[in-house]
């Protein structure tokens, strides 16, 4: 079963506002500048996803001039263009396009995109917003799953209250055949609504990227119960390291079927990727 990281940001440091450059300084010892456009080209990631253990990775696109900067979906689209182990996924911001449903359509016909990514708390929009129906709509007839971030964030101008997986529950219901990802699972003080709405949708899932993963299970003492719905991911390069991350779910005391369940299986099967008995 093959190890798949489901959250990873291919951005270069001019992509970013001063203020998210000088928060991932504070992960590495080096200069961050020259550390990241070291690492951050195909190749650079491709050599850390092998020395971490990990088979493929979501590289995510974002649009969000108000908090963090601008990667656009045309760049990650060519960053991951010819590397099967690097799956793209594009952002849509409903502020900037004025027909979100195209945009998206013209992302997965000829970008090549196999996801999308909404950034309600960055962009600032409630998920459960009428507007974003027609884009929701397009992602089930495309069979494309959508990533939301859920919970907190530590960039300027981000507004919390976008971020409760609350408002999810209305396109789950609305939508039952589109598959929606909860990244973040609510992180700050929304896991328990994560992990319901996780429960309770046959169509929502739990993201742990950003989270500790040695405190998972204070996080979500079910968790054991929830191993059919919940991904990994790293944030990458916004934690040290994947294959740490990797390592502590790995020493979580769960059962193996559940950290194989986590750690590719779940995301295998939402992505479309074949595995081997």
């Amino acid at each position: 079963m093959p190890v798949i990281d489901f959250h990873l940001h291919a951005a270069q440091p001019e992509h970013y506002y001063p203020w998210v450059v000088e928060w991932m300084q504070t992960f590495v010892e080096e200069d961050f500048l020259k550390h990241i456009r070291d690492l951050l080209t195909p190749e650079g990631v491709q050599q850390v996803l092998r020395e971490s253990g990990v088979d493929y990775a979501v590289v995510l696109a974002e649009i969000s001039p108000i908090t963090t900067g601008v990667t656009t979906n045309e760049y990650v689209a060519e960053f991951c263009q010819g590397v099967d182990c690097l799956i793209p996924f594009a952002n849509i911001n409903p502020f900037m396009v004025a027909r979100p449903a195209q945009e998206l359509e013209r992302c997965v016909h000829e970008l090549g995109f196999r996801g999308l990514k909404l950034l309600p708390t960055y962009q600032l929009f409630y998920p459960n917003d009428n507007n974003l129906y027609p884009v929701y709509a397009k992602a089930e007839e495309l069979g494309i799953p959508v990533m939301f971030h859920t919970g907190s964030s530590l960039f300027r101008g981000s507004r919390l209250k976008y971020g409760d997986p609350l408002y999810l529950d209305d396109v789950a219901v609305d939508f039952p055949n589109l598959v929606i990802v909860q990244a973040h699972s609510g992180r700050g003080f929304w896991y328990d609504r994560a992990a319901f709405l996780a429960r309770l949708h046959s169509n929502v899932y739990m993201e742990v990227a950003g989270l500790p993963p040695h405190k998972l299970l204070d996080y979500f003492p079910e968790l054991e119960r929830l191993a059919d719905k919940v991904i990994f991911g790293s944030d990458w390069p916004g934690v040290p390291s994947i294959g740490a991350n990797i390592e502590a779910i790995r020493a979580l005391p769960l059962s193996e079927e559940t950290k194989v369940k986590i750690l590719g299986e779940n995301a295998a099967r939402i992505l479309g990727i074949e595995t081997k008995e």
